[in-house]
């Protein structure tokens, strides 16, 4: 008789299977259970306890819809237990992006896209969560309140945020990602996307989210973070579970986009001696190089492995004249830069957004790359770049003489005496120091002195003391300013704004979204409508006073205007948003949220009246 302790084995890993599969998908009551066990051959085999715990804490985030100073919209609201869940609707106490849809794409400020970006990298923001205890991630659970389906990339972080000791090693990895798709509800959902095992316990969590598709803002409430203190025997990346789960080798993170290898590659290797290049040696040099230039970072870095003629035009540095290394951000460090210094000395636009955190790239090490690559910079991105300090950005203005954009965008750790050296970048068209610690005293140098800015956003800039004395040093020095982002500025008032449109009148976008200060009664928003002809998106957000001779003023001097957003007010009325609709042919977004007017209604009216236009009206429930 053959013996039966092989089929009781596979039959005990079938049923620890189920179990497990069962742990996933069972009630939370069920997943905090402190013990599991499975019989089998009279013998007991424990099974790892499953951690449930919510966001501990909010550690870092790229933008947020809310204000510094509060609670309200904030990505901070993601700490702790739901505050909404499982209600639907628009709620303070979510966390919100500042952006969604299309629309940021398409206004005046918008900037350029880089060449080369990888297909699979479409993040706009990200929001980075500690929890208490580190675990092997099962699942995350996102908790989204109102219209869902922006999380398109989840990753678990190695460094533990509450180690007294920096870690040796710092590694991301992916847990899901996804293309954006389009999800036809706004209601709240529980989002269980299945993710995959990695073989390291983790409490820092990586949401990364893309609202192009989105009808309005989405708003999230609570993430959850389902783990086990160790390491899992079985796979539980699918919630099929087949016999290739069984295989490590699939759950190895294969990050095509590995900068410490492609830069590796990139280095002076050995190549095999070949006779010929083949037909690669009768194509004119200007072709080779056309046919690469739509080839990602990564791909050039493998087909410099090929043969010499590949790889002496994989190294041009007129391949690298725009270099985007944002979305390599999880990779990227000091060692990158040092291998690409060669190949960078005639880069003109570079992105470093979200690069160098939590060690990196050092300052020693960024000041050694603009040193070699800087003096032909004209457009620099370090938005969150958290590494930076005082010293970074004296080397960019002594390094980057001919730099016409930079964007600081949410480099809250500046400190406010580092934005001096702005100053002495005259040639500047282009800043952003949203969410920035800049002071009044550096601001009015920067514009006394970068007379030539077209785009400037100050949008949540806390520390500014008076901001009509900043509107009015704009409106004296920045003639050629065509955009301005004042949003959630707590003290401007018809002062400033008159100094402002009386001198820049070449202004085509404004945000005074949420300045709680202006009153339509001075006659503020009229004399902008006056002033402003060009204008093609004004944001008012959340001014209550807003009325229908605003927006009359509007519609008989601003026929440009693109997108309006009048959220809040109670005194604009059916008749005068008529008006602005037939007066506005280019108008494409009028958000009408919470204007009591304004009903549901209506609002179908002027839909069916004007079906180009995307009237948003929201309300909570």
């Amino acid at each position: 008789m053959p013996p039966v302790f092989p089929m009781l084995t596979v039959l005990t890993m079938f049923y620890y299977i189920c179990l497990r599969r069962r742990a996933r998908t069972a009630t939370r009551g069920e997943m905090m259970n402190s013990r599991r066990t499975i019989e089998s051959n009279s013998r007991t085999l424990p099974i790892n306890s499953e951690v449930v715990q919510y966001a501990k804490e909010v550690l870092d985030f790229s933008s947020h819809y809310g204000s510094e100073n509060s609670m309200s919209y904030t990505m901070w609201n993601l700490a702790g237990i739901p505050n909404v869940y499982p209600s639907s609707g628009d709620f303070t106490q979510a966390a919100v992006f500042r952006t969604y849809g299309t629309w940021w794409n398409q206004c005046p400020s918008a900037p350029l896209p880089f060449r080369r970006t990888p297909q699979n990298f479409q993040s706009q923001d990200y929001v980075e969560l500690a929890f208490e205890e580190p675990v092997y991630p099962t699942a995350v659970h996102v908790l989204e309140t109102y219209h869902p389906g922006a999380v398109i990339r989840i990753l678990a972080c190695s460094a533990n945020p509450y180690s007294p000791n920096p870690p040796a090693e710092v590694r991301w990895e992916i847990l899901w990602s996804e293309r954006p798709t389009k999800v036809n509800t706004s209601q709240a959902r529980q989002f269980k996307p299945c993710i995959k095992q990695i073989n390291f316990p983790s409490n820092l969590i990586r949401l990364e989210v893309n609202s192009t598709l989105l009808d309005y803002y989405t708003e999230l409430d609570a993430v959850v973070l389902h783990g086990v203190k160790d390491r899992p025997v079985l796979s539980l990346k699918t919630s099929l579970i087949g016999m290739n789960d069984l295989d490590e080798e699939d759950y190895e993170e294969k990050d095509v986009c590995g900068m410490e290898v492609l830069c590796k590659q990139f280095n002076n290797a050995t190549l095999r001696e070949w006779t010929n290049n083949g037909y690669f040696d009768k194509l004119p040099y200007e072709l080779i190089q056309l046919i690469l230039s739509h080839l990602t970072l990564p791909d050039l870095c493998r087909l410099a492995q090929t043969c010499k003629l590949l790889y002496q035009h994989c190294c041009d540095p007129l391949q690298y004249t725009h270099l985007n290394l944002q979305p390599y951000w999880a990779k990227l460090n000091d060692t990158s830069l040092e291998y690409l210094q060669s190949r960078c000395t005639l880069v003109q636009w570079l992105n470093l957004s979200w690069t160098g955190n939590r060690g990196f790239i050092s300052v020693s090490g960024f000041g050694r790359f603009l040193k070699v690559c800087g003096s032909e910079l004209v457009r620099l991105e370090l938005a969150c770049g958290h590494f930076l300090n005082e010293t970074c950005l004296e080397v960019i203005s002594e390094m980057c003489p001919n730099l016409q954009e930079l964007n600081l965008s949410s480099c809250d750790k500046l400190s406010p005496q580092a934005f001096n050296h702005i100053a002495k970048l005259c040639g500047l068209k282009r800043l952003v120091l949203y969410r920035t610690k800049v002071e009044q005293t550096s601001l009015l140098s920067i514009l006394n002195f970068c007379s030539e800015l077209q785009h400037l956003s100050l949008g949540s800039c806390v520390m500014i003391e008076d901001y009509d004395v900043i509107a009015s040093m704009i409106g004296t020095k920045c003639k050629k300013l065509r955009t301005l982002d004042l949003w959630r500025c707590k003290n401007i008032t018809e002062n400033g704004i008159a100094e402002l449109a009386s001198g820049c009148q070449l202004l085509e976008e404004l945000d005074l979204g949420w300045c709680p200060t202006l009153q339509s009664s001075t006659g503020c928003f009229a004399n902008l409508a006056r002033k402003l002809p060009n204008l093609q998106k004004l944001f008012l957000t959340a001014n209550r006073s807003v009325c229908d001779t605003d927006i009359e003023e509007l519609a008989n001097n601003c026929s440009r205007l693109q997108q309006l957003d009048i959220l809040g007010t109670r005194m604009v009325s059916p008749a005068s948003l008529r008006k602005l609709l037939e007066s506005c042919k280019n108008l494409s977004l009028l958000d009408v949220s919470f204007c009591s007017q304004i009903d549901n209604r209506v609002v179908l009216e002027l839909n069916a009246s004007f079906p180009n236009v995307f009237i948003k009206k929201s309300f909570t429930q």
